[in-house]
């Protein structure tokens, strides 16, 4: 959701969590306040903050955000709106989670979060799954089973997602 399209109160709360995850080390990926019979639903979705990357690495693997870190992120949050008026008299329910591997892969954070994944990239008549291997502000690039790695600029993808997998063998694996 653009900030253009954000209620006064979803972008009111966005600043409240902003401020709350920051010290965490995580980033805002999307807030949504949506009513929900006599209360609201605030849904917040989390994901590392990758500042504090270098540049120069578009290798590495991001670890994923840990079942501790959205529970120390919920307490935060919570505490956060309950200390603020955003949310006036009216009860609501909290939901914090990190993006799902649903979410569809449109910025240069999402794809180098992911490095290390496997993903699905469509750009134009062009369907490329395979492993991501680097990712950068630019583009990335894309490991398939069989042949050459491949590099897409940002601008020519269509459509990119996160590939579940449930038998990855690991490097060390194959190596035996």
């Amino acid at each position: 959701m653009s900030t253009g399209d954000r209620s006064a109160r979803a972008q009111a709360v966005l600043d409240e969590v902003t401020a709350a995850v920051r010290p965490l080390g995580l980033v805002v990926e999307d807030v949504a306040v949506t009513p929900a019979g006599k209360r609201r639903l605030v849904r917040v979705l989390l994901d590392h903050d990758l500042a504090d990357l270098d540049d120069a690495d578009t290798t590495s693997a991001v670890p994923p955000l840990s079942l501790d870190a959205v529970a120390d992120a919920t307490r935060a949050v919570s505490d956060a709106l309950d200390a603020s008026d955003v949310m006036g008299e009216q009860p609501y329910v909290l939901e914090v989670s990190s993006p799902g591997t649903d979410r569809p892969l449109t910025e240069p954070r999402h794809f180098r979060r992911n490095v290390g994944r496997l993903v699905e990239v469509r750009a134009g008549e062009q369907e490329v799954t395979g492993r991501l291997v680097a990712a950068d502000a630019d583009g990335f690039t894309v490991q398939p089973e069989q042949g050459e790695e491949q590099r897409f600029a940002l601008p020519d993808v269509d459509r990119a997602k996160v590939q579940l997998e449930f038998n990855r063998s690991d490097a060390d694996d194959e190596e035996s």
